[in-house]
């Protein structure tokens, strides 16, 4: 249990905020999935015999596919046990296709997740590939979702993998005979077959970028994968080029950090010579003494018990540097205003060198548990209060105030899209709105919880400038009392804005992208 909780919390703390719709009286839950809201319903068949045809990461990613679309699992939890993956996934196979495939190897493992992000990424893209080689429009639309994800997975294999065509063509048709029916087989060879015969003669009927700006973002919505009202948000902010090449790094095999954990005496060495035993590729981050980026090797990382054991975190350096603009000091009392799931809470924890407290607030009481669990691993469970309320209702009923209060406010994650593949698809304009109204609501309950003389840090894991700046200029005109506390002392000078804020840009810095202001109560 330990080594799923570091993973979820690590992995997950500064891509999986509370939503908005934790802050809402009657709170929702994650609808289970169900495949019927897409054309015709594939039956969920009776458990069958082991079959030992069909491609186990295949079969894996296709049903994993299906539930992350329609709501039943994130993205970029899927090794989130490592070896112990394998047969809970598989237990989703058979439930859903009704026959369960060999046990998953820890090269299928790594498939699996190569082709689950990879598609998600990439599926506006595939979608336009696969509607464009079908006999018609209706076809595609009518299509049902095993079918669908079962194609996407061919297409992103052949086109973004340049895998063997034969074998996946082969593979893909077998899968969609067994798990559908034969029919299902001879349209995805087709498909296929159409695909690799265009690819082989550099003709995929692709959009050009060409006429006025509506079509040009729809084009580049489509070659890039993105939604296009984040594609014209982002060339209206950035430009044509900065847009293209954001897109390019959403795009990427995301890269990790690890954080040695200095709260249980664990320094950067020590945690450099594990990675050297398990022959994890490694470098130093060139901005955080604690911190150690890895390309690749993860799941080794996961499965030799570092997490479980707390000798690191899994937390990418943007969420570091904000904790450097809080400036976590012995002695501190500090709130963390939205702590879940708290990969922030425990680095200022470790910091406080066994002097202050750090009060953990969330809305979500689930959480807050995960989180006091795993400070216990960390050996700063001493260090952390979890508080379980409503920020804006706290703030009306208590009189308290601290010395620091970092509002890492639920926003639109728009800075870390590279790691949430699922979460381009799950955004929408409409959201943004909802978004700010909201930011504002936290920003104005939170200032009474700063004492004179304290610090407000505001932060999101966006790049948004409604959601950044925007939402500090705002609560600065509202409350005069405080003020701009540059950060340039506290974080390098290639992340301090004109305005004295901290930025994270994913193309500039390779991190995810954030953004922080400390703001100072006059006295």
């Amino acid at each position: 249990m330990a080594q799923l909780l570091s993973f979820r919390v690590y992995l997950s703390a500064e891509t999986q905020k509370a939503s908005p719709e934790s802050f809402k009286r009657t709170q929702n839950t994650r609808k289970p999935f169900t495949p019927g809201q897409r054309g015709p319903v594939t039956p969920v068949r009776k458990p069958q015999n082991l079959n030992l045809e069909v491609s186990p990461h295949r079969a894996v990613s296709a049903v994993r596919l299906m539930r992350i679309e329609f709501g039943g699992a994130f993205a970029d939890l899927l090794n989130e046990k490592g070896k112990g993956s394998g047969s809970n996934e598989m237990s989703y196979v058979e439930r859903t296709i009704g026959f369960r495939t060999r046990d998953l190897d820890d090269r299928d493992l790594r498939l699996v997740t190569d082709v689950v992000g990879g598609t998600i990424r990439w599926r506006r893209y595939l979608d336009h590939l696969i509607g464009s080689l079908c006999h018609n429009e209706r076809t595609f639309r009518n299509m049902e979702p095993l079918l669908l994800q079962i194609l996407r997975i061919g297409f992103y294999e052949i086109i973004k993998l340049d895998m063997p065509a034969y074998a996946v063509v082969d593979e893909n048709v077998r899968l969609a005979k067994i798990a559908l029916r034969p029919g299902a087989g001879d349209l995805v060879n087709g498909i296929l077959r159409k695909l690799v015969s265009l690819k082989e003669k550099d003709a995929l009927p692709l959009p050009k970028v060409e006429g006025d700006d509506r079509a040009q973002a729809r084009a580049l919505a489509t070659l890039h994968s993105h939604p296009v009202w984040m594609v014209r948000r982002w060339v209206k902010y950035l430009g044509l080029d900065e847009a293209t090449k954001l897109m390019t790094w959403n795009n990427t095999d995301p890269g990790f950090s690890l954080r040695a954990n200095m709260g249980r005496g664990i320094t950067r060495a020590d945690l450099v010579e594990r990675l050297n035993s398990l022959k994890v590729p490694h470098e130093l981050s060139l901005h955080l003494e604690d911190f150690v980026r890895i390309k690749t090797g993860l799941q080794m990382v996961v499965q030799a018990g570092l997490l479980k054991e707390g000798i690191c975190s899994v937390q990418d350096e943007s969420a570091g540097l904000v904790v450097s603009v809080v400036k976590p000091q012995p002695g501190d009392r500090i709130l963390d205003a939205c702590a879940a799931p708290g990969g922030k809470t425990l680095f200022m924890a470790s910091c406080l060198k066994r002097q202050g407290m750090i009060y953990a607030m969330d809305v979500n009481e689930g959480r807050l548990r995960i989180l006091g669990e795993t400070a216990k691993s960390h050996q700063v469970n001493g260090l952390i209060t979890t508080i379980h309320s409503d920020l804006r209702v706290f703030a009306e009923t208590k009189e308290v105030q601290y010395d620091k209060v970092l509002l890492d406010a639920p926003c639109s994650g728009l800075g870390v899209l590279s790691k949430r593949a699922d979460l381009r698809w799950n955004r929408k304009l409409e959201d943004m709105e909802e978004l700010t109204n909201l930011q504002d609501e936290l920003l104005d309950s939170v200032s009474k919880l700063v004492k004179p003389g304290g610090f407000l840090i505001y932060s999101t894991c966006s790049i948004d400038p409604e959601e950044n700046q925007g939402r500090v200029e705002a609560f600065l005109l509202r409350h005069p009392e405080f003020s701009v506390d540059p950060v340039d002392r506290l974080v390098p000078s290639s992340f301090v804005t004109p305005q004295g804020f901290f930025l994270s840009n994913p193309v500039k810095h390779s991190l995810d992208g954030a953004f922080a202001a400390r703001l100072v109560r006059a006295l």
